[in-house]
């Protein structure tokens, strides 16, 4: 079961996207969303290796906590109306019934934020990064890298369906990437009312085939179609293009089985997936 997904937030106008697309997964299974937002810290904002008078840094943290609380404040209130206009009930109690939301406020920089509030989550909901901005250790890669967790990368988008997972595929090449994306993401695949297995030419040298994961998750109770294509390009974006055809509403892979710098440069699945994608994409590191 998913109880709980975490939805990370850092004022930059792509939460309500996010939130929308982690309402319609959480509709699946009547599951609890922690919106989390980090406070910059005073001393963040403290110039490096520039001395500061003692009363300039007075200045600036009671500066910071003001502009934080204003801040806070608002997107608060901006959570309370959009949670009401995707029937969320606003509620801090993760077992009230139905789908609910709760807010939470932590001082500090955001991948440490990330880190404590999403390795116990079984989902966390991202904005897919700006393609010319993904260079830095961003919202998605804290939450791949420093978590463990499954990560659902939701694209910018104008309607955002009611509910997701209703359709699930399934990128499968063998990696341990991608056996460890299929082991933490049994719950979305137990609730789709279909699965589909997505497998290429190309396989892992001695890595499990697509037949043999079909028979692993229908031993898990879980049947999954096997749909065999062979990629003309990028296998990227032709996992991508044979989700979209198939029907499938959500992809589920395994992310950077090279380095994430590797793939920057030189290109790879997972990156042209993150570049590319217009449907929400499950990723596992």
């Amino acid at each position: 079961m998913i109880h709980n997904i975490l939805v990370p937030v850092r004022g930059d106008g792509k939460g309500d996207n996010v939130l929308a697309h982690a309402a319609a997964l959480a509709r699946r299974f009547d599951a609890h969303i922690e919106v989390t937002h980090c406070r910059v810290r005073a001393e963040d904002l403290m110039p490096f290796a520039v001395p500061v008078p003692g009363f300039l840094k007075a200045q600036l943290a009671d500066s910071a906590k003001r502009l934080a609380e204003f801040e806070e404040e608002g997107l608060v209130q901006e959570l309370r109306e959009l949670a009401k206009s995707l029937d969320l009930v606003f509620s801090d109690d993760p077992n009230a019934a139905g789908v609910t939301v709760s807010w939470t406020e932590e001082q500090g920089k955001q991948p440490d934020v990330i880190k404590h509030h999403g390795r116990l989550a079984d989902v966390i909901a991202v904005p897919q990064p700006d393609r010319e901005q993904n260079v830095g250790f961003n919202t998605l890669k804290s939450a791949l890298f420093l978590t463990g967790r499954p990560v659902m990368m939701c694209p910018p988008t104008e309607t955002v369906p009611q509910t997701l997972g209703k359709h699930v595929s399934v990128a499968w090449n063998g990696s341990l990437e991608a056996a460890r994306a299929v082991s933490l993401t049994g719950a979305i695949m137990a609730k789709a009312d279909k699965v589909t297995i997505l497998r290429t030419g190309e396989l892992e040298p001695h890595g499990a085939t697509g037949t043999d994961l079909a028979a692993y998750l229908a031993d898990r109770g879980i049947t999954a179609e096997l749909h065999k294509f062979t990629a003309k390009g990028r296998i990227g974006e032709a996992l991508l293009s044979e989700s979209k055809a198939l029907g499938a509403d959500l992809m589920i892979m395994g992310a950077y089985g090279d380095s994430h710098e590797r793939e920057l440069m030189l290109g790879g699945n997972t990156q042209t997936v993150v570049d590319t994608s217009t449907m929400p994409v499950v990723l596992v590191h």
